[in-house]
């Protein structure tokens, strides 16, 4: 039994990026040795195990077979006599086919050192195309090494146009395309995950709201990616998210949201963003109304979830700081309005709701007043 680090902690270790998880493949062995030895299955289409002590996954060597479409249409063949370059030779770009020793020995059959040190993403085969998840994971890793000179070679690049037009795309989950576009928009460029799909024509079969709105909307989106708040409580992937699509109209962002079967969170952020980018193009145009901010707060459910307002905010003084001292300003002098002050002045039922809204009006119309 021969046990070798492989995969992406083999190729960032070299590139000198941060290691954060190790993955190990096991050579000559069965499944019950590694039970015997304490470890955990937890691999559901094929043998995987998590170390008794480190908890790290532990993958016994593999083949895979195209059965089907998708990127689980794989028959998955692991046995004692799959040996490491037969592993090797499944995985999608040859900087993440290379494997080491227990002793740091570096075993590279398919090239993976030179295009590191050449800054090439590069298949290892022809079978890149059978596996459509492969487009988004090749433009994922150019969001993040772009910015140390990466390119995508050329046939690799053929390739991926291939697939986009091949209609396996189409077969690939929503949640899976959402997971890897997630991770992209966390990464360094993600702009370059977007610019790569456009370019082999995945862009238009995955997400075709964004090609639907014309080549200069996309990259005006594109360039604000880098644009968003560095505090509140979304992540940096939901903001950038939210600033790729707060230009598409109701409609497109909805169905954009649906086909991505986004988590309802970052859906929520992008209608809020939304609303926001109309208040900043109020704020552009040196009309901000009592009724703009009247609708941005309604819009944000800001009387209930104070914390959406107070994250919008960060957005918008990140763009306008100006403009964001005038509506914290009008969001706390509207949020003073207390209904139980109403309450005691003996309004109810209608009359409560009506009386509660003017209030907070004449509130917000008196704190931009002060402010002008």
């Amino acid at each position: 039994m021969e046990v070798y680090r492989v995969g992406g902690a083999v190729r960032d270790d070299r590139l000198g990026w941060p290691v954060y998880d190790n993955d190990w493949v096991v050579v000559g062995a069965t499944p019950e040795m590694l039970r015997k030895r304490g470890f955990k299955p937890v691999g559901r289409d094929f043998p995987v195990f998590l170390h008794p002590e480190t908890h790290e996954e532990y993958a016994l060597a593999r083949t895979e077979r195209k059965s089907g479409h998708g990127y689980v249409g794989f028959s998955v063949h692991a046995s004692p006599d799959v040996s490491l370059e037969d592993d090797l030779a499944r995985r999608d770009l040859t900087i993440n086919a290379m494997a080491e020793t227990p002793e740091g020995e570096l075993v590279d059959p398919y090239g993976g050192l030179a295009d590191l040190k050449a800054r090439v993403l590069r298949h290892v085969s022809q079978a890149f195309v059978e596996d459509p998840l492969r487009v988004l994971r090749t433009a994922r890793f150019l969001a993040r090494y772009a910015g140390l000179g990466f390119v995508i070679a050329e046939e690799t690049q053929a390739l991926m146009m291939e697939l986009s037009r091949s209609g396996e795309l189409e077969h690939l989950a929503a949640e899976r395309v959402w997971v890897e576009t997630e991770k992209a928009l966390g990464e360094p460029q993600p702009e370059a995950y977007f610019h790569a799909l456009s370019a082999c024509d995945a862009l238009c079969v995955l997400m075709p709201e964004l090609v639907a709105a014309g080549e200069a909307s996309l990259e005006t989106a594109l360039a604000r990616l880098h644009e968003i708040p560095l505090s509140g409580s979304p992540s940096v992937a939901h903001w950038r998210y939210a600033r790729l699509v707060e230009h598409l109209t109701p409609e497109a962002r909805q169905c954009l949201a649906e086909r991505l079967r986004l988590p309802k969170v970052v859906a929520q952020l992008a209608r809020h963003s939304a609303a926001s980018h109309r208040l900043l193009e109020h704020g552009r145009r040196g009309e901000v109304t009592v009724e703009a901010i009247m609708a941005w707060l309604n819009n944000l459910d800001g009387w209930r979830k104070p914390q959406q307002i107070e994250d919008q905010l960060a957005f918008i003084e990140c763009q306008q700081p100006h403009l964001a001292e005038h509506v914290q300003r009008a969001w706390q002098a509207a949020r003073g309005v207390e209904p139980r002050d109403l309450l005691a002045a003996g309004y109810k039922g209608g009359e409560l709701g009506e009386a509660l809204k003017r209030k907070r009006r004449d509130a917000v119309a008196q704190a931009l007043s002060s402010s002008a």
